[in-house]
């Protein structure tokens, strides 16, 4: 008797060579809870090229379960291939490398077996299962099927722990259910404790903290486990008192143990796979989301999210803060443990988060806990379209990796100006795909058409067949259904199909993906250079001048000041008339229907393009104006100068920020550059002095060029050393440090005196020149007047 059809969202995914054949095994949550499904005997299959058969089949003795079969299937160099099937995946890695040897590809080997199952039945994370039968919570001998649309409801947890300088496991805390539960090593007091609103369980050892734990996540049988640097500080050093307790961290469903592994190309940067659980970390998650902070420690992220931060905050003595808690008072450690988990919660509840990993699932085919994966999303999506188009996919490296032209910046005007309108191309790669058909497969069969009316002739010679393509397809698919998106207004999955569908280009030009090719993806980039060119031609046959252009967008100047109705309004000719024209000349010249779509973006009523500096050469890239919208809203924009950037100091970004935002409004200024650099040497503006930087690597890796936050950080634990307190910046992190007259000295031990003329000379200097220069005046210029400034 088959089972009534049953809807999941893929949590995840691993397979298994057994007696019996390839395994795959996927954890699904659904409406009714989670559930296990195990596809036996799956087939795997790899490609050579027919005329290797020969070499293929003398390995076959040596590895049984092989069948070599006809398939109507070439490679991009139109050469016929066979289909290389195994009843194990491992197998197909022992003979790729066998033929590699002979200077054979085995094409599309590298495909495991749970991603080739979902990709060519057009799956993402929606599955509707059909048929089969259940083994308690395990469905056995059914098949699944695409359910774009099913969403289910996740059961989270947020994990933290607290640990000593050496990491030794102090407590554990869990929130995000009902059972919320601080785990904390040691013996209750003997005292009564004053009410708590968690359960406070005291453990008298680690061995029995981590059964607790394990227990708990039994019990509660979370699908997510959320934390910040959940993987890389908390569950390996959970696994490390595992280790050290000679107990296994059983975190898993069926309590599972973790399977750990390491980076390829980070060292020391881990993956953690938890049976049937969807790990994700916050600053991962925040970073695929687009999300930008100067730091993502969570006090950081928390301040600028949530306006609070942790219960100790990332003050210097925290870890001496945490350890005074754990010897004299461990309730307070445990609500300071909790507090973490709760802010996490409220930073994945108010970024949406988890709904944002949930879409990006469902839009490219990865696993949600999968960060980055441009390439695996690419491929997910285009291998099944080009297998059933007749063509199997490259092998990494077979086009050896080549420079190619990137976005089209154009050369910038510098100086101050009134009423600037800016104009986007939408997605400008991805339309560019869809207009002009660019395509890997479509480049092939471009590049061997025998009819020139075939084809659609892109930069450099490249031609692109008019009839046979998939990434055109994929993109308007994709497209469409962020029109869709859009529409419900289901944010987090327009995000994530807006990022997917941007990266194509960029992944059509990474050496490390199977379907890089120079070639096709100058088709794009230059096809932008072109597109970017005519537009600037185009506005200024109409009296206006393009000042400065990037990539997908023209900053062009209306020559004179107009009124924000009348600045609007000329905005919206030029999109019509631009739109207009590409519609028009693509259809007559090339028989071509224009998704090509030019946008309305801002309007500037006052605009500055500084120089770079040093020179009357315009900088590219950063910019600042005062924009106003269509209901006469200012507000100021900062690209790329001094103002939007963590590697200057407060004094500078607020001295830019209160210079640019006078000349703006048409205020006077002079006197602010005086007073400013007056309260400067005054020491009235000591709290803006500080610069704050990362140490990206060990104190210890600096050798030669020893920067200024390298210094302040070996002082600091110098000064840690003396005084009995961790070594904090040992392992790199961030420094806060001021510049004297004794050079950078950290915060925590300063004791010469401010060098002021540092920040006059160095702050407030560069940036006064770059903005008064184009007015004939400079830093010095207006502070002459004032006697013994510097």
């Amino acid at each position: 008797m088959s089972l009534p059809e049953l809807k999941g969202f893929i949590l995840t995914r691993r397979w298994r060579d057994v007696a019996a054949g390839t395994e795959i095994e996927y954890w699904l949550a659904t409406d009714a809870g989670p559930m296990k499904v195990v596809l036996s005997s799956q087939t795997s299959v790899a490609f050579v090229e027919t005329k290797h058969r020969a070499s293929v089949e003398a390995h076959l003795a040596a590895l049984p379960g092989l069948e070599v079969r006809e398939l109507d299937l070439k490679t991009f160099r139109q050469e016929p291939v066979v289909g290389v099937y195994a009843k194990h995946f491992r197998p197909l890695g022992r003979l790729a490398r066998a033929l590699q040897a002979q200077g054979i590809a085995l094409l599309e080997a590298d495909v495991r077996p749970p991603e080739r199952y979902l990709m060519e039945r057009f799956i993402t994370a929606g599955v509707r299962v059909e048929g089969g039968r259940a083994e308690g919570a395990t469905l056995l001998d059914c098949k699944l099927k695409p359910a774009p649309h099913f969403r289910p409801a996740l059961k989270v947890v947020s994990l933290d722990i607290e640990t000593s300088p050496d990491e030794e496991l102090y407590s554990i805390a869990l929130d995000g259910t009902a059972d919320r539960v601080v785990l904390m090593l040691g013996e209750p007091p003997f005292e009564p404790e004053e009410p708590l609103d968690f359960s406070l369980v005291y453990c008298p050892s680690r061995t029995a903290m981590l059964e607790q734990l394990i227990d708990w996540f039994a019990r509660n049988d979370p699908d997510v486990i959320i934390g910040w640097s959940v993987i890389q500080f908390d569950l390996r050093v959970l696994q490390k008192a595992a280790d050290a307790c000679g107990t296994q961290l059983l975190l898993g469903r069926e309590r599972g143990a973790i399977d750990w592994r390491t980076h390829p190309g980070k060292q020391g940067y881990l993956f953690a796979a938890v049976p049937g659980r969807v790990v994700i970390d916050g600053i991962d998650a925040l970073k695929a989301a687009s999300w930008s902070f100067p730091s993502f420690s969570l006090e950081a992220v928390s301040q600028a999210l949530l306006g609070e931060g942790k219960a100790i905050g990332d003050a210097y003595d925290k870890m001496a803060e945490i350890e005074r808690r754990y010897q004299e008072d461990k309730p307070a450690l445990a609500t300071y443990n909790l507090r973490d988990c709760e802010l996490v919660l409220r930073i994945f509840d108010q970024a949406k988060l988890l709904q944002f990993m949930m879409e990006r699932a469902h839009a490219t085919g990865l696993p949600m806990d999968h960060f980055g994966g441009s390439i695996a999303a690419f491929s997910h999506h285009y291998l099944p379209r080009m297998h059933r188009l007749g063509y199997v996919a490259p092998n990494v490296g077979e086009i050896p990796s080549k420079a190619f032209p990137g976005g089209y910046v154009m050369d910038s005007k510098p100086g101050f100006y009134d009423s600037v309108v800016v104009l986007d191309y939408k997605s400008l790669y991805p339309s560019i795909i869809r207009t002009f058909l660019v395509d890997p497969v479509g480049f092939v069969e471009g590049s061997n058409a025998s009819d020139p009316a075939m084809v659609i002739q892109g930069p450099r010679g490249t031609a692109f067949s008019r009839e046979k393509h998939c990434l055109p397809e994929i993109v308007t698919t994709l497209w469409r259904s962020r029109d869709e998106a859009k529409r419900v207004r289901n944010a987090s999955l327009s995000q994530a199909l807006k990022l997917l569908m941007n990266s194509f280009a960029g992944v059509l030009g990474a050496a490390d993906c199977r379907f890089f090719n120079p070639q096709v993806v100058s088709a794009i980039t230059l096809r932008g250079h072109e597109m970017m060119k005519l537009t600037r031609t185009f506005v200024e046959e109409r009296g206006y001048e393009a000042i400065y252009g990037d990539t997908d967008s023209i900053f062009i100047w209306l020559k004179r000041s107009h009124t924000n109705e009348e600045a609007h309004a000329i905005a919206a000719t030029l999109v019509r008339d631009i739109n207009d024209w590409w519609t028009r000349t693509l259809r007559e010249e090339q028989g071509l229907e224009n998704f090509l779509e030019i946008e309305f973006d801002t309007h500037f009523k006052k605009f500055f393009m500084p120089t770079i500096r040093g020179s009357d050469v315009g900088s590219k890239k950063r910019y600042a104006g005062l924009s106003v919208d269509a209901a006469g809203k200012e507000q100021m924009v900062y690209r790329g100068l001094e103002m939007a950037r963590s590697d200057w100091t407060p004094l500078a970004r607020q001295f830019q920020e209160g210079l640019l935002s006078r000349i703006f409004r048409g205020d006077p200024y002079q006197e602010f550059v005086i007073d400013y650099a007056q309260s400067t040497l005054a020491g009235r503006k000591d709290d803006l002095l500080i610069y704050t930087k990362r140490l990206r690597h060990r104190l210890d890796a600096y050798l030669v060029n020893v920067p200024p936050q390298v210094r302040a950080a070996r002082m600091a634990d110098e000064y840690n050393g003396r005084m009995n307190r961790p070594r904090q910046y040992q392992k790199g992190g961030w420094i806060r440090y001021v510049m004297t007259q004794n050079g950078p000295e950290p915060l925590e031990t300063r004791h010469s005196r401010i060098d002021y003329e540092h920040y006059l000379s160095k702050q407030l200097q560069p940036i006064a020149d770059a903005i008064l220069q184009p007015m004939g005046e400079n830093f010095l210029s207006v502070t002459s007047a004032q006697q013994g400034l510097f």
